[in-house]
This record gives structure tokens, sequence and C-alpha cells, in this order.
């Protein structure tokens, strides 16, 4: 059976990966005043960053309409697509999983199934780039969904975040909770797996760096691991230095983050998608 795999741009993927399989991206969108971008169409990752601290007001998101959705499986089944898999952030982050359930629910000319991925960036792109390597080796439907799961709980990102003052700007957190954390130079630590966001407090950089490591720690050994960063590209290199013997055989990729997801998180963002050995 000829199955594609589609996705949202928060995946982060490389655009390699993406052309060798195929894989579909669906854009979400950026909003800033009067301008509205497609999430990596519209504006280049570098100048997203280098503008992002002077964008008033500040960016919003969005995420695409079922009605989309629709377009873009109606496009792949006109070109031989036999079924769908269309993998998607975190319900628990945005509403895109959903838009597309309502999509599926309407679409009739090929199965479609959507799977939230409960990750975010790389750490949704392992599961999709997974999901489309099954298809490669000719894995039906059946056979993939129990492998994703097991790989679901495999998938760690975590990520320190320089400031609150871009979730307070995004409407993400509560404004009193902002400033607070600001006062005391908070630095804010954010943890996900298997669709459970969780936030971490510690009150120096220093000291998020060391949870962090102490995560890697926890979580190794590894299948994959790649460092992620909000404009930061020469910390990432740092970062990478203090890891690389986690993965001593394979390349750990620097990915700057997409800017959907920037314009919550800020620049200075670093951090990591690792997915753990299987035992």
């Amino acid at each position: 059976m000829n199955i594609r795999i589609v996705t949202d741009s928060t995946c982060d993927l490389p655009e390699p990966i993406v052309a060798k399989y195929g894989i579909t991206v669906v854009p979400m969108y950026i909003n800033q005043g009067d301008h509205s971008y497609r999430d990596g169409i519209d504006i280049s990752r570098e100048e997203f960053y280098r503008r992002l601290p002077a964008f008033r007001p500040a960016p919003t998101t969005a995420t695409p309409s079922p009605d989309t959705f629709m377009q873009v499986w109606k496009e792949l089944a006109e070109a031989g697509a036999q079924a769908i898999l269309s993998i998607h952030i975190s319900e628990k982050l945005s509403a895109t999983v959903n838009a597309a359930r309502i999509a599926a629910e309407q679409f009739t000319r090929i199965p479609v199934t959507v799977l939230d991925s409960g990750q975010l960036s790389l750490g949704l792109g392992f599961i999709v780039e997974k999901a489309a390597e099954l298809v490669a080796l000719g894995h039906r439907m059946e056979e993939i969904l129990p492998s994703l799961a097991d790989l679901m709980k495999r998938t760690y990102v975590f990520a320190s975040l320089k400031t609150l003052e871009y979730l307070r700007r995004s409407g993400r957190m509560n404004f009193a909770l902002a400033q607070f954390g600001e006062l005391l130079q908070i630095k804010p630590l954010l943890h996900m797996n298997q669709g459970n966001p969780t936030a971490h407090r510690v009150r120096t950089q220093g000291k998020a760096t060391e949870r962090m490591l102490a995560w890697l720690a926890e979580y190794a050994p590894f299948e994959k691991l790649a460092i992620l960063h909000a404009g930061v590209q020469k910390e990432a290199e740092e970062m990478l230095a203090r890891v690389k013997h986690l993965l001593p055989d394979a390349d750990i990729p620097l990915v700057q983050i997409t800017p959907v997801l920037g314009a919550h998180l800020g620049v200075g963002a670093l951090g990591f998608a690792c997915i753990s050995r299987k035992e």
C-alpha cells in the first residue's frame, strides 16, 4: 500500500530528510502586525530571530485549517496515495492535531490516520522520520503505529529559556508569574515526554545547564540526539563539545527551532531532542 506521511512545520526536520522520504510538511502561520508568514516558507529562521526582539506587537501563531489539511490530502490521493498518516505537534501545545482530526472525519477519498506525537520540534521530527522509514521498508499501517507508540515513550525534548518574556508576550503564561520570574532571575526549563509538558525553575543559567545534563545522563544511551536552539548558534556549538561523547559514533545535529515555536520560546532557548536506546 502506498502510504504517505504528512506533518506540520513544527517538526524541524532537515530538508534532505523531508525530500528523501517525500514527507509533506504543512506550514503553520506566524502573524505579526498586518503580516502573515507561512512558517518555513515566507521568512527564514535567521531573519526571524534577528527581528524577533524588536517585533511590536509580539508575533502570534496560528494552525492550518481543516480545509488546508483536506486540500493537502486530496493532492496526495490524486498523486497515487492509498492511505495517509498525519503526525502532528502535541495537542497539549497546539490545536493543529485537532484541526487534522476534524478534517479526517470529513475526508472520505482514502483512509487518513491522525496521530498526536505528544512532542514538538525534533521530538516530533524523529517520530515522523521513523514513520517514513517504516513506510519505505514496506510496513503496513497496523505495523507502523505500534512501533511509533514504542518510540514515543522513549522520545524527550527539553530546553532552558533565557527569559520568560516571550511566553508572556505570546499569552502562553500568566503575566504575574512572568514578572515574578524575571524579578528573581528564574531560569525556566521546559520538558516534554508522551504529551506531558512540565516546567521547572532554577536560579541561574549554570543550574539550568546542570539540570539538562542530568536529564541526558538519565536517558542515555541514545538512538538519536540533537541540540536545539533559538538564535544562539555559538552556545549550541559549545554545548555540542560537552555532550558529543554521548553519541560518539554518529553526528549530533545542531537545529535552529522553527519560528512558530521560537515566537513563544524566544531568542536564547537551548536544549535537546533525544531518543533513548531500546533495551
